[in-house]
């Protein structure tokens, strides 16, 4: 089975990373796509995340009706903070019947030459490739191993969901509605 990575914090969960799954899982060549819950992103500040189990759960509330997405949470049995290449490997060895593959914005495809063990990520995996604004032409869309998709694009991002229930506003549709009550029934990112 092909399995594609959708590596991220999740912090929280809204329709456009459900958007971008869902294109990953039905329009492309992958079988399945597997949500890999982020402890934390070697690039971002660790202070900006509410509690890993808060985002593996709102994960699994959010895709618990899906065929074929579904959410790992491997990284947070790995040492932090997490590399890819190294969840890449554990995966492998875990489940050798099962051929990887890792999902990623354009803007993450344009500082792959940062990540640990970039090269060795190009040689042996594929990469499936959303569009997001101001960065169309990266550098690596031409190399053999990337895939650029058609995933329809959507400018909603976590921050401005974070930002919008601190001040009070309704994000009612930005976020699944079993999401939206789990984000209620914790008073999360309300400070």
């Amino acid at each position: 089975m092909k399995i594609g990575l959708f590596f991220g914090s999740f912090n929280p969960i809204h329709i456009g990373h459900l958007i971008i799954a869902n294109y990953m899982a039905n329009h492309t060549t992958l079988d399945k796509v597997w949500l890999v819950v982020s402890p934390q992103n070697p690039f971002k500040k660790y202070g900006d995340l509410v509690n890993t189990y808060d985002r593996l759960e709102m994960a699994k509330l959010a895709t618990e009706n899906a065929d074929n997405i579904s959410v790992s949470d491997v990284e947070l049995k790995l040492p932090q903070p997490s590399y890819t290449i190294d969840t890449l490997a554990h995966l492998k060895e875990q489940y050798p019947q099962h051929e990887f593959a890792i999902i990623m914005g354009s803007d993450n495809l344009a500082s792959l030459h940062k990540w640990k063990n970039y090269k060795l990520i190009l040689r042996d995996y594929q990469i499936y490739v959303y569009p997001r604004p101001g960065y169309e032409n990266a550098e690596l869309a031409s190399h053999p191993s990337v895939t650029i998709t058609m995933t329809p694009q959507m400018e909603l991002s976590a921050t401005f969901i974070r930002k919008s229930i601190t001040e009070g506003k309704n994000i009612q549709y930005f976020v699944p509605d079993p999401v939206l009550k789990f984000i209620d029934s914790k008073s999360l990112y309300k400070h």
